[in-house]
């Protein structure tokens, strides 16, 4: 689980991130027409995070970039994405491309809870002819739920209810594909029905990975509803489904048969389907909005381009309280350069494991600074990658200031 103390926060996320995608894709500021932001980790209730990566902007002297910050718990950069891309197919399209910047410090009071924090942040970059293609069909479910919220200002720490969020995660995961199957149908009403076995790969949001491998195998429960005749399933005896056949969809969000039987049916699927998206996510813990595309990144990342070349992405988004959409990601051309450029296993084991102790004082530094002003920050910036932002001040108005770590130089 990574883990932050007072020199970083969700701005030095942000420029890291952002400067970051625009070095390594070597992208003119100038050719940028849009910036969205996804977050849930607010510290100005009125000020966007957005409004700091115009810093990145300054010196191009571009100013006209459209987009601003999404909030609604980890879906926040599922939002910024759609509307990243709805812009680019739009008439009001300029030609220029867009940003998405996604990315959280989740962190809990002390308890159970804790364990599930983490940190992490990601940016992407938006235009035509992208190598990974957006398709077009959304299954998308909202409602009005007190999963997980933070109503208190003065603190990091949310009000979770554990039990109603996993299943609140489920129930939804339930609607979203139900929705974009139905949407699908109506679309294409010449092609198979779907299934997962329509999918490569099957990219969750991951609070932690338990809920992960539960919900796939939701999904091959839903499918199994649709056709129990399909190969998969051959296996599967009167005996083993008979105490929840006929029980209605919603009856089961809990129910430990469903869970067990298709958790159970797809393990081997689990470990080629979902396991070689979870890297990011079992070495950063959770990242709330840059989870779904933390993970995205673990399979970019951790896979050749040529062997992604032609696969189909199935995508969960989940935000507590609550918003969630299903929607599928096609890979039209080598994603080498992007395999590269994220140098994902070299960067992830630079990561040091350091001892608990110095977890609990780090929280404990944020606790007692979160709200203060005219002040300046007491941790080390040594263990920072070079090139990454971290917070040099807080003024008396509340005002923040921010340094970048050095790039390591060579002498000749």
């Amino acid at each position: 689980m990574a883990y932050i103390d007072d020199r970083e926060d969700i701005i030095s996320f942000a420029l890291s991130a952002v400067a970051s995608l625009l070095k390594k894709y070597n992208v003119d500021p100038k050719d940028v027409g849009r910036i969205e932001v996804g977050t849930e980790t607010l510290i100005d209730k009125s000020k966007a995070v957005k409004t700091h990566l115009m810093d990145l902007f300054a010196a191009s002297g571009n100013t006209d970039i459209e987009g601003i910050d999404s909030k609604n718990a980890c879906y926040g950069s599922t939002a910024a994405l759609f509307n990243a891309i709805n812009w680019v197919e739009s008439s009001s399209w300029d030609g220029r491309l867009a940003i998405v910047f996604a990315g959280d410090i989740a962190v809990y009071e002390e308890g159970a809870a804790r364990a599930v924090g983490g940190a992490g942040a990601c940016a992407m970059l938006i235009g035509p002819n992208a190598p990974l293609v957006m398709e077009p069909v959304h299954g998308t479910h909202m409602a009005n739920t007190y999963d997980f919220y933070k109503p208190d200002l003065s603190s990091e720490y949310p009000y979770v209810d554990g039990r109603l969020s996993n299943g609140t995660y489920t129930g939804a995961l339930d609607k979203c594909y139900a929705t974009y199957r139905s949407k699908m149908a109506r679309r294409f009403p010449a092609a198979e029905p779907v299934t997962m076995d329509g999918f490569d790969y099957a990219v969750f949001h991951s609070p932690y990975g338990k809920l992960v491998q539960k919900c796939h195998g939701r999904l091959l429960y839903h499918d199994w509803l649709a056709d129990p005749t399909l190969p998969l399933y051959a296996g599967l005896t009167e005996e083993a489904t008979a105490s929840f056949k006929d029980t209605p969809v919603e009856k089961t969000v809990s129910d430990k048969a469903v869970e067990k039987t298709f958790v159970g049916l797809g393990k081997k699927l689990y470990q080629e389907r979902v396991v070689p998206t979870l890297t990011c996510s079992e070495r950063c813990g959770n990242m709330y909005t840059g989870s779904l595309y933390g993970c995205l990144a673990s399979l970019v990342g951790g896979v050749p381009g040529d062997k992604l070349l032609g696969k189909r992405l199935a995508m969960f988004a989940y935000g507590a309280g609550c918003a969630s959409s299903f929607f599928a990601i096609s890979v039209r051309a080598s994603t080498h350069e992007m395999f590269e450029a994220l140098d994902l296993e070299a960067r992830l084991a630079a990561m040091e494991v350091r001892p608990c102790q110095e977890y609990v004082d780090a929280m404990n530094l944020r606790e007692k600074t979160h709200t203060l002003k005219d002040y300046t920050p007491v941790g080390s910036i040594d263990d920072l990658f070079p090139g990454s932002y971290y917070l040099e001040r807080i003024d008396d108005l509340y005002r923040r200031s921010y340094g970048i770590v050095p790039e390591k130089t060579v002498a000749a």
